[in-house]
């Protein structure tokens, strides 16, 4: 009979499975044990088979969620044979995650990846449903991957649903999934369900049985077979989960020793396998152990035995069975499951440990072992484990307190800071060496980029730096690269910032060491902006490097002013880390590209950067550097002339910036209001927010990312008639250009001092702003441009102003900055000439997500190609690309080159 009280779900589930090919999408059912999400999700099986589907499915299982892709394994077994049709680095990664290969570690991503094409392949040839019981159970490396793939399935015939207990927190947000509340069954429908399930129930006995199982389904199955079987007045007063498991283990007392000691090892068994459990019970209690045995625990339904894989009734069941075991027997059961798993070290390995609460070197040092083995698979979360173990075994208190740290940097890298903090406490209860403590101040602070965690933030860290330099340089390089980074998402103050400047440079690294450079450029952007601009372009890093110095470059380079040279930088960096699938730090290579292009007047490429480094810093759980790049892309916006948008974001990307003070994030949501208020001509409001960023009292204000809104701030400040109020700004900022060659704030000044002089003095330092190489910066280019253009008008030189308002238009027009073209526009009437409008291009017509692939796609990327760089299926990128020619009215390729580069 189809399930009792869920029609709501199961007409959700009708919907989600009818909809046509190219629309997929992710469900997750929670609610408490035995509310019937089991069920729900065979119902949806037999709906998907119904309907053409391949289905496929995995469970949770709290003895295997330590086991990196143990649920994944379940997933891609009928499908075994199309991985090998899968692009090599793919093939590899899976295959090293399934541990089938031991090659270097792959990333969670690109096992995602790998995921993503295989079950896009399937799905070509009948739709696909993936279920996923016990979600809560899964472990951390098969979640990832499934909440990877459910970010990506939007576009291909893949449905998702899963099932979690209440409390689950799922990594997709609210935009991405769809979640539903199991409610209890109301009486009607327990009625209903007990009439079918137990019939003969008498009144007094049905309405008792109602109370005491709340409208839960299991319940009324379960509790009904015990009801009046305990002596205990006080059950009923427990919570209706520990009633269930006091259900089962009243059952399990029913069964003979021998079926109990085969259920118990079974329990604690991390794999399903009959054969195995019969071997172990065999070793533990020296008896047969076999079918027979097994048999009375399937006439109980607390078992059900599926081929050769024995499947509890439900996970209360195993750990009902847990709960009750001694611990003697816990530890012998262990025992024997070690005893016949030596074909498989590292369970064998777990389960020893598991035998054990005593100190013993030699398995603690085997879990080290095996905690670095699951890291080189990716089982980041495995690895914690493993090394947590090993710290509780260990005998010798430094052994333990290292490994304790090492669990604790495995789990800022999962991104947990409950995790760390419990390790990080764990190791204080024991002596620690300078270095050890220094080390668990420093993964205190590993999380919102340091900002909550330091009280005194970059000053602190310096001196434990300097503390452990001579001891552990690499570690106090570390610690003072978090300093340094302090000064870019807050402010320390000139003192500050000075120590972490002496205490790079007093280590002695080599003046091109990519780290010195970028430690420099944050601590002191206007100080060492040549020395690292000058030093920057000579670098090349070491064979081999991962990415990781490219992007300290290309961030170095753009605090310092180079936004071009960043831009080279960010693109070689990113390179590696797209192949190697690691998203976090891709997602900050990205974000440099993004702020660069912006910069730099490429706002066709900052639209399609900003919009990857936002989507990838959300995903990665990165939540300042996604404030950050909403912030960028409020300033996007604004420039654009989409304003309702720019207010948007600047007030998200606000909320994520204020409470914690990160500076960078407020000030460019700041400039993003004040160029949304410029483009608008309400220059007195577009003042007060600009104004904002010199001021070293506002939180807005950034030392380095304030050198780039000077042309602004004058051009609001001359507008409305308040030049005098921004005199002082210009004046310290030429005193900053004495410091620095960063291009920007010369060719920001060069048109600042035009602006703001006397007549008499205009017109050569207009002439000369425009003479200076300004074909890196278009932006600039085009704002002089118009300026001038304004000044001549207004000076009655109207014939001479059009050149330069018709260069602004073409400019402006060119490079997407909707609202100054229309300025230009509009002066050049003033001015006596008419002015075609605006041709829209496709900056105007796609998403920042389809600009993105158009672009690679004009580059002469295939679409498997783009998919492996955008970290999406091919058959994804063919569904863009087939609704983007129409809209750009394209039919070819070669057309799509010829529409990106009119784009600047």
């Amino acid at each position: 009979m189809e399930l009792i009280g869920r029609s709501d779900q199961l007409d959700l589930l009708r919907r989600l499975l009818a909809e046509p090919r190219g629309h997929g999408s992710a469900v997750l059912f929670r609610g408490a044990p035995g509310i019937g999400k089991t069920a729900l999700l065979t119902e949806t099986a037999a709906l998907a088979e119904g309907l053409g589907y391949r289905v496929l499915s995995t469970s949770g299982v709290e003895a295997e969620s330590d086991i990196p892709y143990a649920g994944l394994q379940l997933v891609l077994r009928p499908l075994g044979a199309a991985a090998a049709q899968l692009a090599a680095p793919h093939r590899q990664a899976l295959d090293t995650a399934l541990g089938h290969a031991g090659a270097g570690v792959p990333d969670v991503f690109l096992v995602g990846l790998a995921v993503l094409n295989l079950l896009a392949d399937a799905a070509a040839v009948a739709p696909v449903l993936v279920l996923a019981d016990d979600v809560q159970w899964l472990d951390d490396a098969t979640a990832g991957v499934l909440a990877f793939v459910a970010r990506r399935i939007g576009t291909e015939p893949v449905v998702m649903v899963g099932a979690a207990r209440d409390g689950y927190r799922s990594r997709l947000n609210p935009d991405e999934l769809t979640s539903v509340v199991l409610d209890p069954l109301t009486d009607g429908q327990a009625t209903e369900l007990l009439a079918d399930r137990a019939p003969d129930l008498r009144p007094t006995a049905h309405r008792r049985l109602l109370a005491e199982a709340a409208g839960n389904p299991l319940a009324l199955t379960e509790l009904s077979r015990t009801l009046g079987a305990s002596a205990d007045p006080h059950i009923s007063r427990l919570p209706l989960t520990e009633r269930l498991e006091r259900a089962f283990t009243d059952r399990l007392e029913t069964l003979p020793d021998s079926t109990r000691g085969l259920l118990r090892v079974a329990a604690l068994d991390d794999s399903p396998s009959l054969p195995e459990i019969y071997r172990a019970t065999r070793e533990l209690t020296g008896a047969t152990a076999g079918a027979a045995e097994l048999e009375p625990a399937v006439r109980a339904r607390l078992v059900q035995v599926v081929g050769t894989e024995l499947r509890f009734g439900h996970p209360l069941m195993r750990s009902a069975i847990h709960q009750t075991m001694p611990t003697e027997v816990r530890h012998a059961a262990h025992t024997a499951l070690a005893a016949v798993l030596d074909a498989d070290p590292d369970r064998q390995l777990r389960h020893r440990a598991a035998a054990t609460d005593r100190p013993q070197e030699t398995v603690a040092a085997a879990l080290e072992d095996a905690a670095h083995r699951a890291a080189r698979r990716g089982g980041i979360a495995a690895a914690v484990t493993a090394l947590e173990q090993a710290a509780a075994l260990s005998e010798d208190t430094d052994r333990r307190a290292e490994r304790l740290l090492r669990a604790a940097d495995f789990a800022v890298e999962l991104g947990r800071p409950e995790t760390v903090t419990r390790l990080l406490d764990q190791a204080l209860t024991g002596p620690l060496s300078r270095r050890q403590h220094a080390t668990v101040v420093w993964l205190r602070g590993s999380f919102d980029e340091g900002l909550r965690s330091h009280s005194s933030g970059a000053v602190s860290l310096t001196a434990l730096a300097e503390e452990i330099a001579a001891e552990d340089q690499a570690l106090a390089l570390r610690i003072l690269w978090s300093a340094a980074q302090l000064c870019f998402w807050s402010e320390p103050g000139e003192e500050g910032r000075r120590r972490v400047l002496l205490a790079v440079e007093r280590m002695g690294l080599d003046e091109l060491d990519p780290w010195r450079l970028a430690v420099c450029a944050y601590a002191a952007p206007v100080d060492r902006g040549g020395y690292v601009l000058d030093r920057a372009r000579h670098v090349t890093p070491k064979e081999g490097d991962d990415g990781r110095a490219y992007r300290m470059l290309s961030t170095a380079a753009l605090l310092a002013g180079g936004f071009d040279l960043a831009r080279v930088y960010s693109a070689a960096g990113g390179a590696p880390l797209r192949a190697q699938g690691r998203l976090g730090l891709l997602a900050r290579t990205v974000g440099a590209d993004a702020w660069s292009a912006l910069v730099t007047g490429d706002l066709g490429a900052a639209i399609a950067a900003t919009e990857e480094s936002r989507r990838l810093a959300r995903e990665t759980s990165q939540t300042t550097m996604y404030g950050l790049m909403t912030a960028t892309a409020a300033k996007l916006a604004a420039l654009r002339g989409e304003a309702d948008a720019a207010l948007r974001l600047a007030e998200e990307a606000e909320e994520i910036g204020l409470p914690v003070g990160a500076r960078p994030v407020l000030a460019t949501a700041t400039t993003a209001r004040g160029l949304a208020a410029l483009g608008a001509g309400r220059f007195e409001e577009a003042l007060g927010h600009l104004r904002r960023l010199h001021d070293p009292a506002d939180p807005a204000f950034q030392v380095a990312l304030r050198l780039t809104t000077v042309g602004d701030l004058v051009d609001a400040a001359t507008h409305c008639g308040r030049a005098d109020a921004v005199l002082p700004i210009v004046a310290e900022l030429e005193e900053v250009a004495a410091v620095t060659p960063a291009p920007v704030l010369h060719a920001d000044l060069r048109l600042a001092r035009a602006l703001l002089a006397a007549d008499e003095d205009a017109d050569p330092l207009f002439t000369a702003a425009l003479g200076a190489d300004l074909s890196a910066w278009p932006l600039i280019r085009a704002r002089t441009h118009l300026a001038y253009g304004e000044w001549l008008r207004r000076r009655r030189r109207s014939v001479e102003s059009r050149d330069h308002l018709r260069a602004a238009r073409d400019m402006y027009d060119a490079l997407g900055a909707i609202p100054w073209g229309e300025k230009a526009r509009r002066e050049l009437r003033a001015a006596g000439e008419t002015s075609r409008r605006r041709a829209p291009d496709a900056r105007d017509r796609l998403t920042a997500h389809e600009l993105q692939i158009v672009r690679l796609a004009a580059e002469g990327l295939t679409n498997r190609e783009i998919g492996q760089r955008l970290y999406l299926s091919h058959r994804t990128v063919s569904s863009h690309l087939h609704r983007i020619f129409p809209k750009l009215g394209v039919v070819s390729r070669a057309e799509l080159r010829t529409v990106v580069s009119t784009l600047h």
